[in-house]
């Protein structure tokens, strides 16, 4: 019986492991390695990794530049993102995923992949648009109110896109549940400002990179890590 007992736990502790290893930190705490700014090569000096955050600080810019948005070296397909962002008082940015890391075709990232938006819920004008506030498939979906944490205050995220379904969660709960690609996917879009032609291929590719938004105001990422599903 012993040795049963020793077998089930030894079996059950190779598991967890298991799905530990699955997890790829895409971001060191001290650098941002694995980055680069969209149209870039490598980070703009406004995109600062303290204290174990990555930061977008504004003031760092020079002229306007030296920020954008930030993007992952590699593209994933079917993926698991997990991190936690903070956003300044009245601030905006966003967690854009499926971003076609093409700039010569896309002017922004925004113009391929679809976003899940942060933003301080209180302060920011873009929250009187109900498509708009922190959660939300930015105006695409309106997710479920009332999980979002001030300003200030850590939002952990969770984005899944796996077999041709996106969910979103906040802080542990799923704001938002939908289906890629269908017929419904698509009359969303179509009702939405990226319907413009400026974005004519947006949401029709379902793999591709995550890029961090630049939209002039102080932001925070940490804990950003992913599982290849």
């Amino acid at each position: 019986m012993k040795t049963l007992v020793l077998a089930l736990f030894t079996s059950l502790v190779c598991i967890q492991v298991n799905a530990q290893e699955k997890w790829i930190s895409l971001f060191d705490g001290k650098t941002t390695n694995g980055w680069h700014s969209y149209g870039e090569k490598t980070a703009g000096a406004a995109w600062k990794a303290v204290d174990g955050s990555l930061i977008l600080d504004p003031t760092a810019k020079v002229d306007g530049k030296g920020g954008g948005d930030l993007v992952t070296n590699e593209g994933y397909n079917e993926f698991h993102l997990q991190l936690e962002w903070k956003i300044s008082k009245n601030g905006n940015s966003g967690i854009i995923f499926f971003v076609q890391d093409n700039p010569a075709k896309y002017d922004n990232t925004w113009h391929s992949g679809p976003e899940m938006q942060v933003l301080d819920n209180d302060g920011h004008p873009d929250a009187k648009i109900i498509s708009h506030r922190a959660g939300n498939l930015y105006d695409l979906i309106v997710g479920k109110e009332g999980y979002v944490k001030p300003y200030e205050q850590w939002n952990k995220v969770d984005i899944i896109s796996s077999k041709g379904v996106l969910e979103l969660k906040m802080n542990d709960v799923t704001v938002v549940n939908t289906h890629l690609g269908d017929d419904a996917w698509k009359e969303l879009i179509r009702r939405s400002k990226f319907a413009k032609g400026e974005s004519p291929d947006f949401g029709k590719v379902f793999s591709g990179h995550i890029a961090l938004q630049d939209h002039g105001n102080e932001v925070s990422f940490r804990n950003i890590r992913i599982q290849k599903l």
